[in-house]
C-alpha cells in the first residue's frame, strides 16, 4: 500500500535551516507530482511546494519563495524540502502528499490522495 514517511522536523532558531525528507513506497513514485504542505494549529492548510518529474519547473507559495526548495531523487522515491531563513511564521506540522493522476500539478486536498503523517517544525530562540 501506498506510504509517505517524513522525517527532518526539529527546532531550528530563526534564521536557521532544515531539510525535510519523504520517503514514498507503494507507488511509481517517478509518475506523480509530490508536494509539501503545512498545517498549523487555528490556520489551516497550507501548501509550500510541489514538483513533477516531467520536466516542470516546480511551484513554491510566495510565503516560502527564496526560502524553500523543493526537489526529488526518483531513484530513493524521495522527496526534499530545504528550508532555509526560517522564521516563526514556520512553525507548522509539514507533510507530504501525492497526486492523485500521473503527471498532474496538485496543490490542493481534493486532487491529492495520500498524505504522510507529517513531521513537526519549531522555530524559536
Amino acid at each position: 500500500q501506498v506510504q509517505l514517511v517524513e522525517s527532518g522536523g526539529g527546532l531550528a532558531q530563526p534564521g536557521g535551516s532544515l531539510r525535510l525528507s519523504c520517503v514514498a513506497s507503494g507507488f511509481t513514485f517517478s509518475n506523480h507530482f509530490m508536494s509539501w504542505a503545512r498545517h498549523v494549529p487555528g490556520k489551516g492548510l497550507e501548501w509550500v511546494a510541489g514538483n513533477d518529474s516531467d520536466g516542470g519547473d516546480p511551484w513554491s507559495a510566495n510565503s516560502v519563495k527564496g526560502r524553500f526548495t523543493i526537489s526529488r531523487a526518483n531513484a530513493k522515491n524521495t522527496l526534499y524540502l530545504e528550508m532555509h531563513s526560517l522564521t516563526p511564521e514556520d512553525r507548522a506540522l509539514y507533510s507530504c502528499a501525492k497526486a492523485r493522476g500521473v503527471h498532474i500539478m496538485c496543490v490542493m486536498s481534493v486532487c491529492s490522495d495520500f498524505w504522510g503523517h507529517g513531521t513537526q517544525v519549531t522555530v524559536s530562540s
